[in-house]
């Protein structure tokens, strides 16, 4: 299959920069999704694959959000800088220096997921429409949820992350082992994990400010600044199409998407059968099929 073309850029956001590439021709006929990945603080890389709905005719624009990956990092800053306002202001700026600021889809990962919702409820005149992919509606259910699922791991397991969770010893080896062993169940159930899922959890381990600072040390023990946000009361205020997608297995259990499915006006959810948080890597073919069907009935 031919390589998909693309262009990289950065974009100035004050005083940073924000590292974007254009998969596919901006200037096509059909509007262009803009792909917001997780974390926060992850990279472009693990969601890479969505790439691919380039071959439907269709513009993709990856970027990496401040404080990872290729975008500028602030190793110095503290919690009253890493906020979601940041990160819409940063969205917003992307669009507006691309030019496609009055006609765009987007699709948010996990806590990407979350930060599109964010977006849509601002109701932003040139949304065409929101995928929404393994991502809670609230952090006390993404909470809940992570706490019963990690009463389903191995009893030695569970002791040895809560024993470091006590002590806040969360880096160390034995924690990380523990930790994957969620991971290998609920995140990612490739085996061995993809090179681009293996870049993206480097990244972070070279750089855990924002994801850190925001989540915590893992995926279920929440300790951040995000510990306490919640869209659920705002949801009402998407007026846009909204695709909801989640795995099977995925930490996203269906208890923390379904605040998305009862209250958006204009939603469907599709689930998938193989997968748990990254159906884009577990189930790609169907992924970019049933991603790319959506958004063309919606340009």
């Amino acid at each position: 299959m031919a390589e998909l073309r693309s262009t990289e850029g950065e974009a100035p956001f004050g005083a940073y920069r924000t590292w974007y590439r254009v998969t596919g021709d901006l200037g096509g006929p059909k509007k262009p999704l803009v792909v917001l990945h997780g974390g926060p603080g992850a990279t472009h890389n693990y969601v890479d694959s969505i790439k691919g709905i380039a071959r439907q005719g269709r513009a993709v624009v990856h970027y990496d959000q401040l404080g990872a990956g290729k975008s500028t990092h602030l190793r110095e800053k503290g919690a009253d800088f890493w906020t979601v306002a940041l990160f819409l202001d940063e969205l917003g700026n992307l669009l507006k220096h691309l030019g496609i600021q009055d006609g765009y889809h987007l699709l948010g990962q996990s806590w990407g997921g979350m930060l599109g919702a964010e977006h849509a409820v601002t109701r932003p005149a040139g949304l065409k429409s929101l995928v929404i992919s393994d991502s809670p509606a609230s952090m006390e259910l993404w909470v809940q949820e992570a706490n019963k699922l990690r009463k389903a791991l191995p009893p030695e397991v569970q002791a040895t992350l809560l024993k470091h969770e006590a002590a806040g010893t969360t880096t160390s080896e034995e924690y990380l082992t523990a930790m994957r062993v969620f991971y290998d169940r609920h995140v990612c159930r490739v085996v061995p994990w993809p090179l681009e899922v293996q870049r993206t959890f480097a990244a972070i381990e070279e750089d855990p400010t924002v994801y850190f600072t925001m989540n915590g040390p893992s995926e279920f023990h929440v300790i951040g600044s995000l510990k306490q946000w919640s869209i659920v009361d705002r949801l009402d205020r998407i007026a846009v199409p909204t695709m909801l997608i989640s795995g099977r297995y995925d930490e996203a259990t269906p208890a923390t998407v379904q605040p998305y499915a009862d209250r958006i006006k204009d939603v469907r959810w599709q689930i998938f059968e193989y997968s748990s948080h990254m159906p884009h890597v577990e189930e790609t073919e169907l992924y970019l099929k049933s991603v790319g069907a959506f958004l063309d009935q919606h340009d």
